[in-house]
């Protein structure tokens, strides 16, 4: 029952949902929730096709091909061409939301994510860090940077109470399915953390 819940989680968490999460979030509780809802939506969406539906098909490809055996990547050495793909899909949502006006902190959290994405496929080679947990530190530094940065328009408690547990629960459930160790998990949510807030305040 513990494993099919951390499953549930490690599934939703996924690195390819986390950045469709991140600026439905923003477009949520920052000050561009003035932004008509129809706009808004719209955004998301777009944000879903480039970061997670494209890289989803490309992966599931690579699995029919029998490039990798696992579309899943928990073997190390078949997360190369997977993690190339999201980088450029990273890429192309951060262009997106450039061309679309977005302020540079939003901008700044999806090219945190291909900076974090690019470190993971690096760091990759030798040792296998997590992505879920770059991804959803890369989230909770979205949320603290709108918070610190006076661009929110709700009360920040909630939102930052509610990352920082599911930030907690998603690293659980990598180590508890035995994906990861405590370090690999510590280091790939402090890859994204940093990358994400650095970037943001460019």
């Amino acid at each position: 029952m513990i494993n099919k819940i951390a499953r549930i989680i490690s599934f939703v968490f996924s690195p390819l949902l986390v950045p469709t999460y991140g600026v439905g979030l923003a477009l949520s509780v920052s000050t561009l929730n003035h932004i008509p809802w129809q706009v808004r939506v719209g955004v998301v969406a777009v944000t879903f096709m480039i970061t997670c539906v494209v890289p989803l098909f490309a992966i599931c490809g690579l699995w029919k091909l029998g490039l990798i055996k696992d579309p899943a990547l928990n073997e190390r050495t078949e997360r190369t061409v997977p993690f190339v793909i999201a980088v450029l899909s990273y890429g192309a949502c951060t262009v997106y939301l450039y061309k679309a006006h977005a302020p540079v902190w939003m901008v700044g959290f999806m090219a945190g994510a291909v900076a974090a994405t690019i470190i993971s496929l690096v760091v990759n080679r030798w040792w296998k860090i997590s992505a879920h947990a770059a991804g959803m530190g890369g989230l909770l530094a979205m949320v603290f940077r709108i918070t610190a940065g006076g661009y929110a328009a709700v009360d920040m408690l909630w939102p930052l109470v509610v990352v920082v547990l599911l930030t907690g629960m998603v690293a659980t459930s990598r180590i508890g399915l035995q994906r990861h160790t405590e370090w690999q998990v510590m280091a790939g949510g402090l890859n994204g953390f940093i990358c994400v807030y650095l970037l943001s305040l460019l």
